[in-house]
């Protein structure tokens, strides 16, 4: 099945990590304080991340590097 909208797309914390190049222990550093896509909790102890949302954060970064 393929989603009708790219923001029903989650990837999960490891895929965010791989993604971004961060350490798990970093994007829950930078979530913590504001600086990263907030989570959808998908259950006590799962969550996962709107993948369009990621997508934009990393080129933000990008772009911010050439400021």
């Amino acid at each position: 099945m393929t989603p009708a909208n790219d923001n029903a797309v989650l990837v999960s914390l490891n895929d965010a990590a791989r993604m971004t190049s961060l350490s798990r222990s970093m994007i829950n550093r930078y979530r913590a304080e504001g600086r990263f896509p907030a989570a959808v909790p998908m259950g006590e102890r799962r969550i996962a991340f709107i993948k369009t949302e990621v997508t934009a954060w990393i080129a933000d970064r990008i772009a911010a590097r050439a400021a």
